[in-house]
C-alpha cells in the first residue's frame, strides 16, 4: 500500500514538474522565423510603407490645419467661441482609408490646445443626447442646468475636407500625389471662411495594400 503511494506522489510530481516547465519555458519565447514588432512615433516614416495615406501624413497634415484655423481673425478675435459642426470628409483618392479620421484629429487638437477658443458640437451623439434631454424634462432625472435650457446649439460653421489623388503606375514603380484640402464655412451665409491644403507625392517600385 504503502509503495503504491509512493509511485502516485512520484507520479504527481513528476506531472507537476512538467506543467511548470513547459509554463515556464512559453515565457519570453521567441519566433525565430518571424519579425519582431517594432513601436513607432505616429508622425514616423515606417519600413513598412506604400505611396498611399500613412499616419504620418495624417498627422502633417491635421497638425497644419489645426494650427492654421487657429490663425484666423473668425477664431482668434471672437468674442464667444464659434461652434463648429464637422462634415464628412470627401475621399476621391485610390485609398480605402478610414477618412474620418482627419476631422477627428483636427478636433481633438483644437479642443486641447485652443484654451476654449473653440467648440465642436457631438451631433453623432444625437439619439443619447435626445434621451438624456427628455428625461431631464419628464423629471425622470435632476439636472444642475437650467430647466429653461431645452434646446441643443446651432453650428456657426462647418469644417469638412476633401482628398484627391493622381496616380501612376509604370514597369518602373508606383506614383501617388494625394492633395488634402479642409474648409470652414459660414454655416448661416455659405461663406467659406477659411481654407487651406497641403500637398504629399510619394514613388515607390511596389504598391501597398491598404484596408
Amino acid at each position: 500500500m504503502k509503495s503504491k503511494m509512493m509511485a502516485g506522489s512520484a507520479w504527481w510530481i513528476g506531472l507537476t514538474l512538467v506543467v511548470l516547465a513547459t509554463g515556464c519555458a512559453s515565457k519570453g519565447v521567441k519566433n525565430p522565423s518571424g519579425i519582431g514588432v517594432t513601436e513607432m512615433e505616429a508622425d514616423e516614416k515606417g519600413f513598412v510603407a506604400g505611396t498611399g495615406i500613412e499616419s504620418q501624413d495624417l498627422v502633417a497634415v491635421t497638425d497644419k490645419m489645426a494650427r492654421s484655423i487657429l490663425g484666423i481673425p473668425q477664431i482668434a478675435n471672437a468674442l464667444t467661441p464659434p461652434v463648429v459642426l464637422l462634415d464628412p470628409v470627401l475621399n476621391e483618392t485610390r485609398f480605402p482609408i478610414n477618412k474620418e479620421m482627419f476631422l477627428t484629429r483636427i478636433r481633438v487638437l483644437l479642443n486641447s490646445k485652443s484654451a476654449g477658443k473653440v467648440q465642436f458640437l457631438a451631433r453623432d451623439r444625437m439619439a443619447a443626447l435626445e434621451t438624456e434631454r427628455n428625461r431631464k424634462l419628464t423629471g425622470q432625472v435632476t439636472s444642475t442646468s437650467d430647466a429653461r435650457e431645452t434646446e441643443f446649439l446651432g453650428g456657426d460653421y462647418l469644417l469638412t475636407g476633401t482628398l484627391q489623388g493622381l496616380s501612376t503606375r509604370t514597369s518602373s514603380g508606383t506614383s501617388d500625389y494625394i492633395l488634402y484640402t479642409f474648409q470652414l464655412i459660414n454655416a448661416r451665409t455659405s461663406a467659406i471662411v477659411w481654407e487651406d491644403f497641403a500637398e504629399i507625392k510619394k514613388q515607390g517600385l511596389e504598391d501597398a495594400s491598404y484596408r
